[in-house]
């Protein structure tokens, strides 16, 4: 191994799709996860409202079911990896409101779980799903 090779690890590079998949099936199943709740329990439902509407959110009485049902919409389709930009750039929005709404005068380290969701949202969305997904499957990427 040269210096070079040894400072830049480029024989890493062809398993970058192996990365992409799992950060696909991490954020999927954690959103998945995290919204569950409020849609198999309604009481779960109306916290997450009165939640909302103690952030002073415009109509917490349907923006708090349209997130819910979002996020879980984007956690599935980035499991599958179908239609992933399109995934990322929901997720990226979803958490920049949150971001806003909830965390603007928090502390860093209380904007990091939003924050890194935005970010994981970019990087589908520029990245797209990588080559074991759907999305390379119907676009006739996958080898």
């Amino acid at each position: 191994m040269t210096k070079r090779e040894l400072l830049f690890l480029p024989g890493l590079a062809p398993h970058a799709d192996i990365a992409i998949a799992a950060l696909r099936l991490l954020t999927g199943a954690f959103l998945v996860y995290g919204v569950w709740d409020n849609i198999v329990s309604s009481a779960r439902m109306d916290e997450f409202i009165a939640f909302l509407a103690a952030f002073d959110f415009p109509s917490p009485e349907l923006l708090g079911p349209l997130t819910v049902w979002v996020q879980f919409a984007v956690g599935i389709l980035l499991i599958l990896g179908l239609f992933t930009r399109w995934a990322g750039i929901l997720l990226a929005v979803n958490f920049i409101v949150g971001v806003v709404g909830v965390h603007w005068d928090q502390s860093f380290r209380e904007w990091w779980p939003a924050i890194v969701l935005v970010s994981i949202g970019i990087v589908f969305t520029t990245a797209g799903a990588g080559r074991w997904s759907l999305d390379a499957r119907f676009e006739g990427k996958t080898a």
